[in-house]
């Protein structure tokens, strides 16, 4: 019976000090004392592998699982995304990558940039002058695409950082003349016969071309879109939203050597009326694409 109890006791006792294997364990029955040194326990853990790939949602892979795991550095992590996207629309031609934090969120870094003037129908009016337009546009871009139903539906957020150059020509009218205040000022020489018939004189102000700039250095936006799957790599996308890229300042260059008075006048008005027309203050993001996951 003793031997019995003995037993029972001991396995106990090891039982509940499993976390203090290493220690040597004493067990007293009576007058007797029995030192038993136990055996290191082993408990094995196994990093979560992360997000498993649904092919019906279009989810991607959980990059960061693997950083937490273990498995993988930060830098590995980086410099190995989830994905990446070529992408074409109003804010230029470009790409980004993708990095997934879990099943429904996923940072995008990305640019677009190039001559995108005939997208928005290269040129615009702005105070009865029509002015045709040039853009040299580079849009790096940092932002988070979500999933909130973990589907193909996203919602996308995040800060352009605009660095757009648009160039503005004034187109002249008729026979060769802009009208500005409802006064006529000519791009070239006025001839005797126009100088006659215009009650300001047919003054001669030459080209209105120059600049604007939108005033923003960052651009919020936002957009909703879809993500739909091909296959397991490849997938389509697209996004519609805007973002703020501020009122503009413009420049109208003066004429060099013109000794007309006028054209300063003229260009003054000019730049106040294509400022207060404000050109894609809000601009709208409209853009196709394709995704490689890996």
């Amino acid at each position: 019976m003793k031997l019995i109890q003995l037993t029972a006791i001991t396995a106990a006792v090891l039982a509940s000090t499993a976390a203090l294997a290493a220690d040597p364990v004493i067990v007293i029955d009576g007058n007797n004392a029995v030192v038993y040194e136990a055996e290191p326990v082993a408990v094995a853990y196994q990093a979560d592998a992360g997000y498993a790939y649904n092919a019906d949602a279009g989810v991607l892979r959980n990059t960061t699982g693997a950083v937490v795991g273990g498995t993988k550095t930060f830098f590995q992590t980086v410099t190995q995304p989830a994905a990446i996207s070529a992408e074409v629309g109003t804010l230029g031609y470009g790409a980004n990558v993708g990095y997934a934090l879990n099943d429904k969120t996923e940072l995008q870094a990305g640019w677009a940039g190039g001559d995108v003037a005939d997208l928005f129908g290269g040129d615009f009016d702005a105070n009865d002058v029509n002015y045709e337009v040039e853009t040299d546009f580079s849009n790096p871009y940092l932002g988070v695409q979500l999933r909130p139903m973990a589907n193909w539906f996203t919602v996308g957020a995040g800060i352009i950082v605009p660095d757009n150059d648009i160039d503005v020509r004034a187109n002249a009218e008729g026979e060769g003349f802009y009208r500005i205040d409802g006064d006529k000022f000519y791009a070239g020489q006025a001839d005797a016969d126009q100088i006659a018939a215009d009650d300001f004189g047919g003054q001669n102000v030459g080209a209105l071309e120059g600049t604007i700039e939108h005033r923003n250095k960052l651009a919020p936006y936002a957009t909703i879109g879809f993500r739909p799957n091909i296959t397991n790599n490849f997938g389509l996308f697209g996004e519609l939203g805007a973002a703020y890229m501020g009122k503009t300042d413009a420049t109208i260059n003066r004429v060099a050597g013109n000794p007309n008075p006028a054209a300063n006048i003229v260009a003054d008005q000019a730049e106040k009326d294509l400022e207060d027309k404000n050109w894609l203050e809000w601009m709208p993001i409209v853009k196709l694409g394709a995704t490689y996951r890996f």
